[in-house]
């Protein structure tokens, strides 16, 4: 799973809005069985969703990345809708509410299964933690370590949702409340050598809060969030993207550096700022991460 700006959630239950969802411009798209699909309908979503990702498929389309949010292993559901949506075309599940290794090992190897019944790649679906509990914040790392397939966390830290229901904290859009679980997360997840994502912001008509909600959360580190409505994706991606005086300043480190490394000096200054090595893997990583904005 390459690293993403936007990945948008789309109910598996509504054919015509995945089918939008395709086309609005996001990174990715989430096809939703779990809060989003009614229970008597879950049947008939896997069916839908599965449909979606056969479509996709078939045009050979390269972009935007196709991700299901299964139901949690506590509910019993799980191995149904990966049974369902395992086919050529998908590229990671979002697994809800994992807490255990086990959980994730275990889906681990129902992955492993679906994939040799469809005559696919082994290993090619991999797994997006959606950390929504106390529980999946104090075993962050384990979690992400128990299987190769994970490859990104997502941390439910919405208005109302799982997270701070479980906490028992209070929400602000200042943030502070979730500060600790969001830090930790993203700590576990970089260690871990997977990368970060945030969550919902679920006040779709609070621009002005999505915005300030999604600065906080670039500067933590997280890359990107995933966004419930098409007009959440453009106030993200500015958010989150690089200023350009951060493009044009490590673009000088890089540049600066790269050639007085040439001539055998590896410190040197930039407007009175200390570069060695360290910096300059900082501008690299910037830089990189401002590759994001222009794709």
């Amino acid at each position: 799973m390459k690293p993403i700006r936007t990945a948008l959630f789309a109910p598996g239950a509504n054919d015509r809005v995945m089918s939008k969802a395709l086309e609005s411009g996001a990174d990715a798209v989430i096809f939703d069985l779990e809060d989003s699909v009614a229970t008597a309908a879950k049947p008939e979503a896997r069916k839908l969703v599965a449909a979606q990702i056969d479509a996709v498929a078939a045009a050979g389309r390269s972009a935007p990345g196709i991700f299901v949010r299964t139901n949690s292993p506590a509910t019993g559901m799980l191995e149904a809708d990966l049974a369902a949506v395992v086919r050529a075309g998908l590229d990671a599940i979002f697994l809800p509410k994992g807490e255990t290794i086990e959980e994730v090992k275990a889906c681990a190897a129902m992955l492993d299964k679906f994939e040799v019944d469809k005559g696919m790649k082994p290993g090619s679906v991999e797994i997006c933690l959606m950390i929504e509990s106390a529980l999946g914040v104090y075993n962050c790392y384990s979690l992400i370590k128990a299987s190769p397939r994970v490859t990104a966390t997502c941390i439910g830290a919405a208005r109302d949702g799982d997270l701070q229901t479980d906490l028992g904290c209070a929400w602000s859009i200042e943030g502070t409340e979730l500060i600790y679980a969001k830090s930790k997360v993203l700590c576990d997840t970089r260690a871990a050598g997977a990368y970060p994502l945030d969550g919902v912001y679920s006040d779709i008509s609070d621009e002005a809060g999505l915005i300030q909600d999604s600065r906080l959360s670039a500067r933590l580190g997280f890359l990107g969030r995933t966004p419930i409505h098409p007009k959440q994706i453009a106030p993200i991606r500015k958010a989150y993207a690089v200023p350009e005086t951060e493009v044009i300043y490590y673009t000088r480190v890089a540049t600066e550096f790269e050639a007085a490394e040439k001539t055998g000096i590896a410190a040197i200054t930039i407007d009175g700022k200390l570069v060695d090595y360290a910096m300059y893997q900082r501008a690299r990583r910037v830089l990189a991460l401002a590759a994001l904005d222009n794709v």
